[in-house]
């Protein structure tokens, strides 16, 4: 796997899944927090949030979505325990993980280290 885009790009369905070695040697090249869980089919990427409230939950996954929609790739949301934010990525059209959904992994990164709570 080559050095990743600064945005996600359109794929298509058909396109190879990346290997989970290839998606752990980025996530540890990032010291990224989310998780290959490969318990599941397809395999995602799994993060999860822990806010002030329940309001500060709801302001975090709208403005992760905000970002999903301005990037074109969207991630599943869970907001649980009034407080508790997880979010999973994989892509839907190639039932597996793509560049893409390392790119949003990211860029959901940078945005939890700027928010203010």
């Amino acid at each position: 796997m080559g050095e990743l885009p600064e945005h996600c790009v359109p794929c298509r369905s058909g396109e190879p899944a990346l290997a989970p070695d290839d998606v752990r040697r980025a996530l540890a090249a990032d010291a990224s927090e989310w998780t290959l869980d490969e318990t599941t089919a397809p395999p995602r990427l799994r993060r999860a949030f822990v806010l002030a409230d329940f309001r500060a939950a709801l302001k975090w996954v709208n403005r992760v979505g905000m970002l999903a929609e301005e990037e074109g790739h969207h991630p599943d949301f869970h907001l649980t325990g009034w407080k508790h934010v997880e979010l999973e990525l994989y892509t839907h059209a190639i039932g597996g993980l793509h560049a893409n959904d390392l790119v949003l992994a990211r860029a959901i990164d940078r945005l939890w280290s700027a928010r203010r709570p």
